[in-house]
């Protein structure tokens, strides 16, 4: 069983209009979040999207051009890091080849000038937290990279930090580590009650470990809220593409209460929609049935088939040339011409372009 000593309080962390410019570079545009005391909350959306700054405002390395960043309600927007009592995972992991494992987990509580018997207290619960028993006289190049980046996670915690922040510590990992290590990770946060701020631009793993989820795009807030939220209800076209697959398709809804564009025709009337206006109908892949034909159901064919196990993946053809993305368990053959249910849709009239939590 992990040990779970924790003393340290967990935070809130209030971002309130942040705003970052470099030169005349504005990276991020007055984002407003509201993380909960305890809370994983995962920070997420493409390179230069601006999370990592968002992140290093909030750790106090860099200083925004407006806002504030508040810890339980104090303003700490101008306090350096190491007033906050933050732990910082980087990317890199950021670990001194020249020290051993003990050395590089003992650094903080060392900075802090801690008694020594705290100190090997102190890192012997850290490395027992990652599963790292027994290392500590070993140096990083002597260790593989899932277990550097462990280490980097025990230096981190063995402060007892209120806040706990991870700058995409997965990235330079393979795929099935990856997996393993993120499980791990969310294990650790739980068990020690701490708040996390998680970086990542790994769709899947923002959806398996976090409470919430932040999207971020060209510095703007596009949606926050609960992976299922996010990904079931996406606020824009961005969103629903960057998170997960998605088949958008432009039309606009009748007065009748139907959807129409092109050879698509949907009830859409118990989505209280706005009439005769523009609207973007975004469906997911998995929400596509084929089924036998009948009203309400599109005509298309198979044009391609891609084999993911147990899962079918096929693109269908619409008579109007659109093109959609849908998941099956059944087999059915290219070429082959099929109907089309369309499941959960997310109808939107009007774009959001601004969103805070």
């Amino acid at each position: 069983m992990r040990p779970t000593t924790k003393t340290a309080t967990s935070v809130g962390v209030r971002i309130r209009n942040i705003s970052k410019s470099f030169g005349k570079t504005e990276v991020l545009k007055s984002v407003d979040l509201n993380i909960q005391p305890g809370e994983f909350f995962t920070i997420i959306g493409p390179s230069g999207c601006g999370k990592t700054t968002l992140l290093r405002i909030i750790s106090g390395f860099y200083q925004p051009t407006a806002g504030s960043v508040l810890f339980n309600e104090k303003d700490v927007t101008y306090l350096p890091p190491w007033d906050r009592n933050i732990g910082f995972v980087f990317q890199n992991y950021a670990l001194w080849p020249n020290m051993t494992v003990f050395n590089n987990v003992a650094y903080g509580l060392k900075i802090r000038k801690k008694p020594m018997d705290v100190i090997r207290d102190r890192v012997k619960w850290a490395l027992e937290v990652v599963d790292l028993s027994g290392v500590e006289r070993q140096h990083p190049d002597q260790l593989s990279g899932g277990m550097q980046q462990r280490v980097a996670i025990a230096r981190a915690i063995v402060i007892d930090p209120s806040l706990l922040l991870l700058d995409e510590p997965l990235s330079n990992l393979d795929a099935k580590l990856r997996v393993s290590l993120r499980k791990h990770i969310r294990e650790i946060q739980t068990d020690l009650a701490i708040t996390a701020v998680y970086v990542t631009h790994d769709q899947e793993e923002a959806l398996e470990i976090s409470d919430r989820i932040a999207i971020l795009n060209e510095g703007e807030l596009q949606q926050f809220g609960r992976p299922e939220d996010v990904y079931e209800n996406p606020s824009n076209h961005f969103v629903a593409g960057f998170l997960g697959e998605a088949n958008i398709i432009e039309g606009s809804v009748t007065a009748s209460g139907y959807f129409e564009a092109g050879s698509v025709k949907l009830d859409v009337s118990g989505n209280r929609p706005d009439i005769n206006t523009r609207a973007t109908l975004i469906v997911r892949p998995e929400n596509i049935q084929i089924v036998n034909g009948g009203n309400g159901h599109v005509e298309a064919t198979l044009v391609k088939r891609y084999y993911l196990g147990a899962l079918k993946r096929f693109v269908a053809q619409l008579d109007d040339g659109t093109t959609l993305y849908l998941g099956t368990f059944n087999d059915h053959a290219v070429g082959e011409k099929v109907w089309l249910e369309f499941g959960k849709m997310r109808l939107i009239c009007e774009e959001e372009v601004h969103v805070s939590a």
